[in-house]
């Protein structure tokens, strides 16, 4: 009986054991699902970057991009392609679900990932660098460029071409690391051709199409990737998928670079200092200002900003600050309008979708500013140069009268009020007196008479 206990624990123990095992295996054999959404910024890269440290960490088996975006800015695509690369997880690209779309940046991220997949009814391509875009123009100088169908591309300019022809072999050396379609990746680049899922599958473009998650985790068994420790083979079957949603940092990152929002912090920290520096010792808006231009400065940082643009805001803020001061006939305050307008439009330096300044919200702030710095600021300046009508410096250039004759020490009557007041010379009742100073509740007084006659 005693043998039949221990033998009934010890199993009991191995038991435990290799379902810790099991559990411990499912658990590191986990996928991670990333939802890549909207135009591709700063956020989207310090996403990418956190999720995939972390599935590294946990040795997750493979991380799923599901991607549905028009594009974004070329440096924060550069460097999600450079942590996909340098990645130790495998990386599934899937443009997803039905109507998704992986334009422009997004064609890069699926040449990089190490497998590429779509859902049916979605499409890749248009990837021209945003704003050199157009039909090509012959230029004298420039040299063809083969677009892989027997006809030749030529950029306008040599700005163009330079971009384009980076562009397109950025574009040729991922197709070439990923065994993908190599010269239909620089026709999306120089054509900005784009392709459906199905087109994209028979022209090697992608290597597999997937209804939904389920079918892509079946498709991608038993399949060989390369990653840069060696080859490795995927094994998805019964893989647990867990999806990483955006931590604060990330959401906090993706408010803050909010070109709009960025903007306004710039403008409350610019506003909220100026008030500081006109009212020494308010506290309240220097803080709120300070607090306001650094969060605009961090997000200029990792946003495209053209310091011309900068540059113009800040002239123009000066030009309608010295409307105030200097009587120019509104010439100062419209060219500060106008330098203030030309600056915010060309602050972000990107056409990317997502990524512009709002218009409206610069024609109403622009005009805003204009009232508050030249109307409000004038205002404010006239009244400094106003005299004193009230308090100690007031007082100390009123008038009085004696109330009863005394030599030394007697009262006063100063605005109806009856005070103790200091002569160094005797007084009489119902004389003129002018105060010249105070020492707390004594008032130092000298006739009026007297005053009249030294000047």
């Amino acid at each position: 009986m005693h043998r039949r206990f221990l033998l009934l624990i010890g199993f009991s123990v191995l038991l435990l054991c290799l379902c810790g095992q099991l559990s411990a295996q499912v658990m590191d054999r986990a996928v991670y699902l990333l939802d890549i959404k909207g135009p591709i910024g700063p956020a989207t890269a310090d996403y990418l970057d956190r999720s995939l440290t972390k599935a590294e960490s946990a040795d997750a088996e493979l991380v799923i991009l599901r991607m549905d975006t028009p594009g974004g800015l070329d440096i924060s695509m550069r460097d999600m392609i450079k942590r996909i690369i340098a990645s130790q997880v495998p990386v599934v690209g899937y443009v997803a679900p039905s109507g998704a779309r992986a334009a422009s940046a997004g064609t890069y991220l699926l040449y990089a990932s190490h497998v590429a997949a779509m859902a049916p009814a979605t499409n890749l391509g248009a990837a021209t660098p945003v704003g050199i875009g157009g039909p090509p123009q012959q230029a004298p100088e420039s040299q063809p460029a083969d677009k892989g169908d027997g006809t030749k591309s030529v950029p306008a300019d040599v700005k163009e071409r330079k971009l384009i022809n980076d562009a397109s072999a950025y574009i040729r050396s991922l197709a070439k690391l990923r065994g993908r379609n190599v010269e239909w990746a620089e026709i999306a680049v120089r054509e900005s051709a784009s392709l459906s899922s199905q087109e994209a599958l028979e022209r090697g473009v992608i290597d597999l199409i997937a209804n939904d998650l389920k079918s892509l985790l079946e498709a991608l068994n038993g399949r060989q990737v390369t990653l840069p420790q060696g080859e490795r083979q995927l094994q998805t079957e019964g893989l647990i998928i867990e999806q990483l949603a955006p931590d604060w940092q990330n959401r906090l990152l993706s408010i803050v670079s909010n070109p709009n929002l960025a903007y306004i912090l710039m403008l409350v920290g610019i506003y909220g200092l100026i008030y500081e520096f006109a009212n020494p010792g308010s506290v309240v808006p220097g803080t709120v200002g300070a607090i306001s231009l650094l969060l605009a400065l961090y997000a200029f940082h990792v946003l495209p900003i053209n310091y011309a643009g900068v540059a113009l805001i800040l002239l123009g803020l000066a030009l309608m600050i010295a409307e105030a001061f200097v009587p120019s006939f509104g010439a100062l305050g419209i060219g500060g309008v106008v330098a203030f307008i030309i600056g915010s439009l060309i602050l972000i330096d990107t056409d990317q979708a997502g990524y512009g300044i709002s218009l409206p919200l610069i024609i109403v702030v622009a005009v805003s500013s204009a009232f508050i710095l030249v109307f409000i600021v004038g205002m404010a300046l006239k009244s400094r140069r106003r005299p004193v009508v009230s308090g100690r410096e007031e007082l100390l250039t009123s008038e009085g009268m004696v109330v009863d004759d005394f030599s030394d020490e007697g009262e006063v009557r100063v605005h109806g009020e009856v005070w103790l007041a200091h002569s160094s010379q005797p007084l009489r009742r119902d004389q003129r007196v002018r105060i010249t100073g105070r020492k707390g509740l004594k008032l130092d007084v000298i006739p009026m008479d007297e005053e009249e006659k030294s000047s």
